[in-house]
Order: structure tokens, then C-alpha cells, then sequence
């Protein structure tokens, strides 16, 4: 009787550590998630500055000639 009761015993405790593993995998997701969308505002802004600065250097060009 006592090895059918360690084989539950043990079963439950690697269910629940799974549960609490797989619950620190989500947060991590959640996280990774947001530092991507905060990167891809930042690149956006980026490649709308540098269009702006390659718009207004060109219309310097066009000056110079």
C-alpha cells in the first residue's frame, strides 16, 4: 500500500510543479510580448524621423543645384 500511495503522491507534486512552471512560461510570454510592441513603436518612430531627415536633405539638394 505504500508504493501506490508515494507513485499519487508523486504524480500530484509533478502536476502541480508543471502548473507552476507552465504559469511562469505565461508571464515571461506576457512580457516578451510587450518588450516587442515597445521595440516596434520604437523602429517605427525611427523610420518615420529618418524619412522626415531624408525628405528635408533632399529638398536641400534640390537647392544647390
Amino acid at each position: 500500500m505504500f508504493w501506490p500511495m508515494t507513485a499519487i503522491a508523486v504524480g500530484f507534486l509533478s502536476i502541480a510543479v508543471l502548473g507552476v512552471l507552465a504559469i511562469k512560461v505565461f508571464v515571461e510570454a506576457q512580457r516578451l510580448g510587450r518588450q516587442v510592441a515597445d521595440t516596434t513603436r520604437k523602429i517605427n518612430s525611427a523610420a518615420e524621423e529618418l524619412e522626415s531627415a531624408a525628405v528635408a536633405l533632399s529638398g536641400t539638394g534640390e537647392t544647390l543645384r
